[in-house]
C-alpha cells in the first residue's frame, strides 16, 4: 500500500497551488483569499475520502485473500497440534472446582486439600476478570460471569477458613504434646500463622479472632506454667533468690498477654512475698548460727 503521509504531502501541495492560482487571478475581486481558500479545503476533503475508500477496499481483500491462506497453514499443522482439544470452559472449570470442593469437605482432616481449592477458586477469578474486560461481551454474558464469581467467591472463603481452622487445631493438638517449651511455642507460632493468614483476607471472622485469642492464651499459659515450675524446683531446693526471679518471669509473661489474668498474677505475687519472708527467715537464722559458731570458737 502507498504510504500516507506521502499521499497527503502531495495531496496539501496541490491544495495549496490551487490556492495560490487561484488567488492571484481573483485579485481583482474583494477578499480573493475566501474563495481560493474554499477550493484548497474542497480538494483536501476529497483527497482524504478518496483515501479512506481505497484504503478500506484494500483491507478487504487482504482479508479475503488470508483467510484461505489461514485455512490451508491450519490444514498443515503438526497432527499432534491439531489433536489438542480445545481450553475448558467457565463453566466446566467451575464444574470441576465444585467437584474438588465437595472432596475436600469430605476429606476434612486434610487442610492441605482445602487450601488447594482456595488456591483454583483465586485462578478462576483471575480468569473471569480477563473475560470481563473485554468490550464485546454481551450483559447477558456479564450477569452469568457474575453470579459465577460470586459463587467462587463463597466457596474460596469457605475453603479458606476450612483450611486455618483446622490447621491450627491440628498444629495446636501437636503443641499441647511437645513436652519442651520452645517446642510447644513452635508449633502454636505455626499456628497463629495460618490464622493470621486468613485474617489478612477476612478481618471480620470473629471465629478467627477467637482462634488468635485462644491460642495465644495457650502460648502465655505454657510460658507461665514453665517458669512457675522451674520457681517451685528452686524453692524446694532452697534456692530462694532463684525461685523469686522465676516467679518473676512468670509474672512478666502475665502482664504482657491478653484477657484478664489478675487472679494468677497476685496469686504468683503472693508467692514472691512468702519467698522473700522465708528468704528473711533463713538469712536470719543463718546470721544467728554463725554469730553462736564464733562465740564458741571463741
Amino acid at each position: 500500500m502507498p504510504s500516507t503521509s506521502a499521499y497527503m504531502v502531495a495531496a496539501a501541495a496541490v491544495s495549496a497551488t490551487l490556492f495560490f492560482v487561484l488567488w492571484w487571478m481573483l485579485q481583482a475581486e474583494e477578499n480573493p483569499w475566501v474563495p481560493a481558500g474554499l477550493a484548497a479545503s474542497v480538494v483536501m476533503l476529497v483527497a482524504a475520502s478518496a483515501r479512506e475508500v481505497v484504503m478500506r477496499r484494500a483491507l478487504s481483500r487482504y482479508l479475503q485473500e488470508e483467510q484461505p491462506r489461514s485455512a490451508r497453514h491450519d490444514r498443515t499443522r503438526p497432527a499432534e497440534y491439531r489433536g489438542q482439544p480445545p481450553p475448558p470452559s467457565q463453566s466446566e472449570i467451575l464444574r470441576g472446582l465444585e467437584k474438588q470442593s465437595v472432596e475436600a469437605d469430605v476429606n476434612n482432616t486434610r487442610p492441605e486439600m482445602h487450601l488447594r481449592v482456595f488456591q483454583m477458586c483465586g485462578d478462576f477469578l483471575q480468569i473471569t476478570e480477563r473475560s470481563l474486560a473485554s468490550p464485546s461481551i454481551s450483559t447477558e454474558r456479564r450477569l452469568t460471569v457474575r453470579a459465577r464469581q460470586e459463587r467462587v467467591r463463597a466457596l474460596q472463603k469457605h475453603h479458606l477458613l476450612a483450611w486455618a481452622r483446622n490447621s491450627a487445631q491440628s498444629l495446636t493438638q501437636e503443641a499441647q504434646q511437645r513436652a519442651r517449651l520452645h517446642e510447644k511455642i513452635e508449633a502454636a507460632n505455626r499456628a497463629l500463622e495460618c490464622i493470621d493468614t486468613a485474617l489478612a483476607s477476612y478481618p471480620e471472622e470473629e471465629d478467627l479472632q477467637r482462634s488468635a485469642a485462644a491460642v495465644r492464651e495457650f502460648v502465655t499459659t505454657s510460658r507461665v506454667a514453665h517458669w512457675v515450675e522451674l520457681a517451685q524446683r528452686a524453692s524446694f531446693k532452697g534456692r530462694y533468690g532463684r525461685a523469686i526471679d522465676c516467679y518473676r518471669d512468670a509474672l512478666f509473661y502475665l502482664t504482657r498477654a491478653e484477657g484478664d489474668h489478675q487472679l494468677a498474677a497476685e496469686q504468683i505475687t503472693r508467692e514472691i512475698e512468702l519467698l522473700r519472708a522465708r528468704r528473711a527467715t533463713h538469712n536470719a537464722v543463718e546470721t544467728e548460727a554463725r554469730k553462736a559458731r564464733r562465740a564458741r570458737d571463741t
